[in-house]
Formats: C-alpha cells, structure tokens, sequence
C-alpha cells in the first residue's frame, strides 16, 4: 500500500515561484516512474510532468516546459516540481502519482496506480 501527500500549495502572484513535495510512505517509490497532474475548475485533469525511477529522465507538458521542473530524492521518498514565472492559468488543483515499473514517458491517467489527494495553487494577476 502507498500514500502519496502532497505540499507546498499557496497563493502567490504572477511570476512567481512554488516548489511542490510529495511525500510517499508505505511501500518504496524507488523503483517507479512519478509524475504531477492538475486540475483547474471546470477543466479535465491534465498532465504536467513525469520522471523515471532514477530521476534520469523527464517529460513536461508543453504549456509548462521552460517555467517547471520535476525531480526526486529517493532517499527521502519524496517528488518535486518546481514551478516558476507562474501564470493564473496555473490555478488547479495539483496530484502526485505513482507511475509504471518501465521505463518511458506516461501522460495518461490510466498509467498510475496510486494518486495524493492534491494541494491548491492559485495565482492572482
């Protein structure tokens, strides 16, 4: 069993930073792929980022790649996505999740097995 917690979530102003944790407990991570989703009001859910189990590789969205990083600590049990110059269109509701064994890039919802419950972020004009 895995519980995923996510952190980091707030208020902050257009253009600025956030760093975003997640935190895993029960079963190890080490061995699996991660990534971010968020979820505006109103919208569908969406890919943000991915990272295999080593943290060797990544994968964004393309309406964050060059303003957000994903990468992780193993040690610590913990993901981060690192989020800068943030736009309101940024606003959601954003989830860390546990993805495939396997190596490669997954955008799809259907490709995690365990989800936190999500932390807020709002960016004002």
């Amino acid at each position: 069993q895995v519980q995923l917690v996510e952190s980091g979530g707030g208020l902050v102003q257009s253009g600025g930073s956030l760093r975003l944790s997640c935190l895993a407990s029960g079963n190890t991570i080490s061995y699996n792929s991660m990534g971010w989703f968020r979820q505006a009001p109103g919208k569908e859910r969406e890919f943000i980022a991915s990272i295999t189990r080593s943290g060797s590789s990544t994968d964004y969205a393309d309406s964050v790649k060059g303003r957000f990083t994903i990468f992780r600590d193993n040690s610590k049990r913990t993901v981060y996505l690192q989020m800068n110059n943030l736009k309101p269109e940024d606003t959601a509701v954003y989830f860390c999740a546990r993805g495939p064994y396997a190596y490669g890039s997954f955008h799809l919802e259907n490709d995690y097995d365990y989800w936190g419950q999500g932390t807020q972020v709002t960016v004002s004009s």
